[in-house]
């Protein structure tokens, strides 16, 4: 699955972000001062910043630099054996949910990377193309509740 949509996290440190998410298994790919892309099979995260710059940005600046780094977004790391991966990752990041299996059929668990933003990494799946049944169900059943 490929997608034309992209993320930019502005974060204040480079050397932390790249020691934080080479720890979640994504190389760099490329950096410069003010910009950074790392990588991790499909999924590409992009960095811009790295110093107190950020907090000078044409939008952001507008906000305290205490503001919560990703307020009200989601960044989602899909992963095989997820399990393996949760054991290794409570070992250096917050855990703010623990391993659980979802109603929707995948185990996930929730952390926080050293600016706040907000991370959900999740068992591998399929986004888009055909539903497996737990999911079909679930839809099925939110249908039903609009009727």
């Amino acid at each position: 699955m490929l997608t034309d949509v992209y993320i930019e996290l502005h974060v204040p440190d480079f050397k932390k972000a790249i020691e934080f998410y080479s720890r979640l298994g994504f190389k760099l790919l490329w950096r410069t001062e003010d910009y950074l892309v790392m990588k991790r099979k499909r999924s590409v995260l992009n960095f811009y910043g790295g110093s107190e710059k950020v907090y000078r940005h044409s939008y952001f600046g507008r906000f305290s630099k205490n503001t919560k780094r990703g307020y009200g977004v989601e960044i989602i790391i899909p992963v095989d054996r997820v399990e393996r991966f949760y054991q290794s990752v409570r070992k250096f990041a917050k855990v703010v949910q623990p391993l659980e299996l979802k109603k929707w059929g995948r185990r996930d668990f929730r952390i926080v990377d050293p600016f706040g933003f907000y991370l959900r990494i999740t068992d591998r799946y399929e986004w888009v193309g055909k539903l497996d049944a737990r999911q079909r169900k679930l839809i099925d059943d939110y249908k039903m509740k609009l009727r």
